[in-house]
């Protein structure tokens, strides 16, 4: 479904990103794992154009790569960024709602308002408050749940247990794996080993900007040479 061939970026002259390779499949949850500062979330944001890019990024047969943002997402790529940009003065259901694309319904897709209610009963609760006076969790969920409002066929999902309580959590983690049994893809860089082992297909470990290590949670659990040296503090 997504295909990432020898992407590079760069900040000014800093070269960020040298040459990473990456696949996700269809209803497949890949994670990226890795320390702070490998270039984990410059990935996300090359793919979905934040940040220019050189190298191949195709998804479901088409070149993305060079495209704007809108586009990108219009092509069905879904993005979930690390610092949870809810609209602060906007309700919850306002919030939810501007993840629908031009002319789509709520409903059209995968996924509706009242299904997002039904999962986590805190955004019905919360629906006509303004999202500043969420809690972390419920901003998390929020902005997770505003990108699959839009439908994506890929969604990437940027530290999404972040600060969160293990209860949270846990229910991030039980929401990552319906998205995933709907045929959704998911890319998800986490640092929080446990849950990304336990829902992910597969795992790449980046370090230095390229990938050191891409196998099953288990090969990467089996090896304490990958782990010491590119994941362990």
């Amino acid at each position: 479904m997504l295909n990432v061939t020898n992407l590079h970026a760069y900040y000014g002259k800093s070269h960020i990103l040298q040459g990473v390779n990456l696949s996700v499949g269809k209803g497949e949850i890949v994670s990226l794992l890795g320390r702070n500062g490998v270039g984990r979330s410059t990935t996300c944001k090359a793919i979905m154009g934040e940040v220019p890019p050189t190298g191949s990024v195709v998804f479901e047969g088409q070149e993305l790569a060079g495209k704007k943002p809108f586009e990108i997402a219009q092509a069905g790529i879904g993005y979930v960024p690390e610092n949870r940009d809810i609209f602060p003065g906007l309700t919850t259901r306002q919030n939810l709602m501007l993840g629908l694309k031009p002319g789509q319904k709520d409903g059209d897709g995968r996924w509706s308002l009242e299904q997002m209610f039904d999962m986590f009963s805190n955004l019905r609760t919360r629906a006509d408050v303004e999202a500043s006076v969420l809690s972390g969790g419920e901003k998390q969920m929020l902005t997770i749940c505003r990108t699959l409002m839009g439908d994506p066929s890929i969604v990437m999902i940027d530290e999404p247990t972040e600060g969160l309580a293990p209860k949270i959590v846990q229910q991030v983690g039980e929401l990552l794996q319906e998205i995933a049994a709907r045929g959704v893809s998911i890319l998800l860089v986490e640092q929080k080993l446990t849950i990304a082992m336990k829902v992910s297909k597969r795992v790449y470990v980046m370090g230095h900007g390229q990938i050191v290590f891409e196998g099953s949670p288990q090969a990467l659990d089996d090896n304490n040479e990958v782990r010491k040296e590119w994941l362990e503090v």
